[in-house]
């Protein structure tokens, strides 16, 4: 048995080893990520492990990975939109992805960047850098008088609900999926709507499909309070940021905290000093300072990548023993 992963980081590695080292499968990595360029090195393996935002979205690659014998591909990640599902399915491919990492790395970033937002800071930083040191008219608020709405009110969206439960904050939430675990810390809402109406702050957690591509959309934002901030840790297109960007220079929305961005790969976790930046909207969210831009480093922490490894490994060596997976997509 013999597992090639794509796509991984330095720091991945030591995991990487400790997991081959305690199972006995000999792994390969390769800092690439799949395409048609590199697909042909999965010749000669049973098993494949990934984490990109280069989308696989070429029938060749399943058509490869079917003819080498491959029979899953395990992503290193919660999000699944880079993986053409129909085609997976043509060539008897089963997809895994990590549905839960670490809940608490991406729900502690989101409740740093609301504190950053309700104070002000990135308006105060911004000036201190010109010289301005003057902090009147920028009077905070206090997280336990507000109200924080979530959007997806799943294991990411559940575990912020409890962070912002513990800080004071009043907390209501829309999910089509009710959960009775949920109900000592937020109060659930008919439909969406009502969340954006009533939040001080809006915190997106629901995975991106055909249903929620640009689900914040301009009717959205005429929805929410002016003074209401949004957040969005989750995947970039569920928001559109050009309706954003019109939100924000209107004042319909107060400002926003980003850790995800459309077309992101062109331009998160890759050096872009002294050269210009490759997106129109990114561009002017960046001049903006009531927005809080982050290269989508919420998943970022040495215990999400611990269980990333873990349980992606653990998921193509149970397909490949038993045909199955608990974590199966599709």
């Amino acid at each position: 048995m013999k597992i090639i992963m794509f796509s991984v980081r330095e720091d991945e590695k030591p995991a990487v080893k400790a997991w081959e080292e305690r199972n006995g499968v000999e792994i390969t990595t390769i800092a690439e990520p799949l395409t048609t360029e590199t697909v042909n090195l999965v010749k000669g393996y049973t098993g494949i492990c990934l984490q990109q935002r280069v989308d696989i979205v070429d029938e060749e690659i399943y058509r490869r990975l079917s003819g080498f014998g491959i029979k899953q591909i395990a992503l290193r990640t919660a999000g699944y939109d880079i993986i053409d599902l129909p085609l997976a399915k043509k060539y008897d491919l089963k997809v895994t992805n990590v549905p839960a990492y670490s809940p608490t790395s991406v729900a502690e970033l989101v409740v740093m960047q609301a504190l950053r937002l309700i104070r002000n800071n990135p308006i105060v930083e911004d000036q201190m850098a010109q010289g301005d040191f003057r902090w009147g008219g920028m009077i905070a608020k206090e997280i336990n008088t507000l109200t924080v709405g979530i959007i997806g009110a799943g294991k990411i969206g559940g575990t912020t609900a409890r962070l912002f439960k513990a800080l004071g904050a009043s907390v209501i939430a829309y999910d089509p999926i009710v959960k009775d675990e949920l109900k000592d810390v937020l109060t659930y809402e008919p439909n969406q709507q009502s969340v954006l109406e009533k939040s001080d702050i809006v915190s997106i957690h629901v995975p991106l499909n055909e249903s929620t591509n640009q689900l914040i959309n301009s009717e959205a934002f005429t929805q929410m309070k002016p003074d209401a901030y949004l957040i969005n840790a989750a995947r970039g297109p569920i928001v559109d940021n050009s309706a954003l960007i019109v939100a924000l220079e209107q004042n319909e929305i107060a400002g926003a905290a980003l850790d995800t961005l459309p077309n992101e790969q062109a331009f998160f976790n890759v050096d872009l000093r002294n050269q210009p930046l490759p997106d129109e909207n990114l561009n002017a969210l960046m001049k903006m300072n009531n927005v809080v831009i982050t290269p989508h480093i919420g998943f970022y922490t040495t215990v999400a990548v611990q269980n990333m490894v873990d349980s992606s490994l653990g998921s193509v060596l149970s397909i490949l023993k038993t045909g199955v997976s608990v974590n199966e997509v599709q």
